[in-house]
């Protein structure tokens, strides 16, 4: 592996050099492992100076893209009748009886912003109606405040472990 010349570097800050040394370090890492002999295609991947060749990733000209899709409230409220019917956990049910257009992955992460909770463990299974659901939303959003945890419109865990403990106090006594 190469090792920095520092003196043509003296002019820039500490924070600039070690960025700088860690691109030449990725740079050699992709040259030494991402081109293969074998699969002529790593080849057009990376160019010889260990970047990536950008055009290669890019859709090809005429590919369709992909159309963007809105979710509207007919389907928030499938969404909690689903959670109502199947409980929290039980997407694929949900998307399977309800939202076919909709995957697996994509009601988990709209069940988050409903439910206002980055973590939906201690809600497996749970079963709720809309004001259940706005219920939660709301004491979620109430401890994230208070604990400086409300990130993106969802509950976050705390480094102190106070989100944790309100949580788990909270769901032993409901």
């Amino acid at each position: 592996m190469e090792v920095t010349d520092h003196s043509k570097q003296s002019n820039l800050d500490p924070d600039a050099i070690a960025v700088k040394e860690k691109q030449e370090w990725v740079k050699q890492i992709r040259l030494k492992f991402c081109i293969r002999p074998e699969f002529e295609i790593t080849k057009k991947m990376i160019f010889a100076d260990g970047t990536l060749n950008q055009d290669y990733f890019r859709p090809p000209k005429g590919a369709k893209q992909e159309e963007a899709r809105k979710w509207t409230d007919v389907e928030k409220n499938l969404l909690i009748e689903g959670i109502e019917k199947y409980g929290i956990g039980h997407f694929g049910e949900i998307s399977k009886e309800l939202l076919p257009k909709w995957s697996t992955n994509d009601l988990r992460v709209k069940c988050i912003r409903l439910i206002g909770r980055q973590n939906l463990q201690l809600y497996k299974d749970w079963k709720g109606n809309a004001e259940d659901i706005a219920r939660e939303y709301e004491f979620n959003k109430q401890v994230g405040l208070k604990y400086g945890a409300w990130k993106q419109g969802v509950l976050v865990y705390d480094d102190d472990g106070n989100v944790e403990k309100a949580l788990i106090e909270y769901h032993t006594k409901t």
